[in-house]
């Protein structure tokens, strides 16, 4: 086992953990593909490659004087927490990367704190030495803070620094970019201090399922690390659940990793990591034990979710007309499949049809909804709510840890905004011109913030958030100032009937889109919402009038997305989801039905 190393590569989002595990490969002389020769080799999926930002974590390996050393990549935002301390349980080291301009930020903290519970080795590489404000040293010091106060031991605290520019693919001992040549400084650092994974390869069989994918030849594929003994090619081992139920099973195939493939072998050693393929029912968190003596391994502990949704089918107009997969049958079929890959996802069928979803927050599940309308799938949602706790009678609400950097002429609009949606300020310093806050907020009131937050500070602000606790909720909640423009008919929306309705607010759709009685097409700007008639065509005559030559001016409406949608939408409110568009409607589509119901207070 001395010849392998397991390590994790930790951060806050964007500092570069993608880039730098891309120069590991690519220096390491691993084997890619053609396709990979330009991009980021890790961030494979769609999605991560639009947004910039790692969802699912991968596994690599290379080799390195004579070690084989296997990289996971893991993701940055706190939303997917549940995939990071998961892979934690498969290294025996991290590489834990900070940015030299902004020095560790609130996802390090939570990385760091698994890492630090699961007494794993930190290698601190200090990333983006090539920015030109960079200051390694003031990110080397608050590093070192962010230990102490985190309690690590004094061992933890005597972390070995390496300094890098991941990007050009150079590393170094000292914060001097003239005298790095390659990345070669960060492998002999693994080399030296993650230590070879521990393990007996003469004890009975353990090994710890941390992901299940999907193989269209092979089937359901389990990826973990092997704990004890060893793994042969057609073995017959023992499945134990979560339940501790245990079942046989053959293995049809097993692989490891070289570079980004899995690669069929013969057997697999202690300490390494390996996927295996055969068991059709395994799942996250079981173990694959001995035949003879079958002994489970500890199950995997996941933070609860803190915000839920309610999925229904789409019922709209317009059902049925842009998506594949649109039954009940579907998407209860689609939220079963994630489950087996997604452990910090809850789901609940409703008695009244649909399905309530759990998750860690409100980009965990907007990530999730994404990527089942790629896919084909056509659904709605209704508004977000957070999950509430009952103690000893009282009832707790979630709340977040908001970290806040904005200019200086930004902040008292900032601090206006978050003092009223019930946010406490905790810190606050300025810096060049710069303001950094720290506030703690219901993650009721931190709802639809992130877009307000964008326009406040003129896209010039930084914010970030992780879960800080349950506390007691602070009631008297004031719903949305604004009410929706509601278009009263179905049809094509006109240039002539968008300009009449533009000054009541702000519009979301522009001309020659289809839409239906009771969608939202835009925000009034006061509060109620006003029918309006947006498919409206001007009456021709054989008149001329004097006024035909200018034309009012039409204002661009505004571009909403899912993630913006849900952060708009009301309770009588839900989002309409397919393939080719995302729309906001009443959930009562005829005005005098919303009329009625709501005086006989249903």
């Amino acid at each position: 086992m001395s010849n392998i190393r397991n390590v994790a590569i930790i951060a806050h989002v964007d500092h570069g953990k993608t880039t730098l595990v891309d120069a590991l490969l690519r220096q390491s002389k691993t084997k890619l593909h053609k396709d990979t020769a330009s991009e980021l080799i890790m961030d494979s999926n769609e999605l991560e490659r639009e947004r910039g930002i790692t969802i699912f974590s991968k596994n690599a390996s290379v080799k390195w004087a004579g070690t084989k050393i296997n990289i996971i990549d893991t993701p940055g935002h706190a939303d997917f927490g549940g995939e990071v301390e998961r892979v934690l349980k498969m290294a025996d080291g991290c590489l834990l990367l900070i940015d030299a301009k902004e020095g560790p930020m609130p996802q390090t903290r939570f990385v760091l704190k698994k890492a630090l519970e699961m007494n794993l080795k930190i290698i601190v590489v200090i990333n983006k030495l090539d920015k030109p404000d960079a200051r390694p040293d003031f990110a080397l010091n608050k590093t070192f803070d962010l230990f102490v106060e985190l309690g690590a031991s004094d061992e933890a605290t005597d972390f070995p620094v390496v300094y890098a520019a991941a990007k050009n693919g150079l590393a170094g001992l000292a914060p001097d970019l003239s005298k790095m040549k390659d990345v070669s400084p960060i492998f002999e650092t693994i080399l030296k201090y993650v230590p070879a994974p521990s393990g007996d390869a003469g004890a009975p069989l353990q090994m710890l399922v941390t992901s299940v994918t999907h193989d269209d030849f092979k089937g359901r594929v389990a990826t973990g690390r092997l704990y004890n003994g060893r793994l042969r090619a057609k073995q017959e081992v023992m499945h134990i659940n979560r339940a501790g139920q245990m079942k046989k099973s053959r293995l049809t195939a097993i692989m490891t990793f070289q570079g980004l493939d899995k690669v069929e072998t013969d057997e697999v050693e202690t300490g390494d990591i390996v996927a295996i393929a055969g068991l059709p029912d395994i799942n996250i968190g079981e173990t694959i034990a001995d035949v003879e003596s079958p002994m489970a391994l500890p199950l995997l502990n996941i933070e609860e979710p803190t915000v839920k949704m309610t999925f229904i089918v789409n019922d709209s107009p317009f059902a049925g007309q842009e998506g594949q997969y649109s039954t009940s049958r579907q998407l209860r079929e689609r939220l079963e499949k994630e489950l087996d890959t997604d452990m910090a996802l809850r789901v609940e069928e409703n008695s009244g049809g649909g399905w309530t979803v759990f998750g860690r927050g409100e980009l965990h599940l907007a990530i999730l909804i994404e990527r089942m309308r790629r896919e084909g799938y056509e659904m709605q949602v209704l508004r977000p709510q957070v999950i509430t706790k009952k103690v000893n009678g009282q009832e707790l609400t979630p709340y977040e840890r908001v970290f806040i950097e904005v200019p200086e002429a930004s902040s008292g609009l900032v601090i206006q905004k978050l003092g009223s949606r019930k946010g406490e300020l905790r810190e606050m310093r300025a810096d060049n011109g710069i303001v950094y806050m720290e506030f703690i907020i219901p993650t009721r009131g931190f709802f639809g913030y992130r877009s307000e937050f964008m326009t406040d500070s003129r896209g010039l602000g930084i914010i970030n958030t992780n879960f800080y606790d349950y506390l007691p909720d602070p009631n008297n909640w004031r719903e949305r100032d604004q009410g929706s423009l509601v278009a009263h008919k179905t049809g094509t929306t006109n240039l002539y009937g968008l300009v009449n309705v533009q000054d009541c607010g702000v519009l979301f759709v522009g001309p020659g889109v289809e839409v239906y009685k009771g969608q939202v097409v835009g925000q009034n700007s006061r509060s109620g919402d006003i029918r309006v008639n947006v498919c409206k065509t001007k009456e021709l005559s054989n008149m001329r009038s004097k006024g035909d030559g200018p034309m009012e001016h039409f204002d661009t409406p505004k571009a909403m997305d899912l993630e913006d949608y849900l952060e708009y939408i009301g309770d009588d409110e839900l989002v309409e989801i397919t393939p080719k568009s995302v729309r906001a409607r009443k959930i009562v589509l005829d005005e005098n039905e919303r009329r009625r119901i709501s005086k006989s207070g249903g």
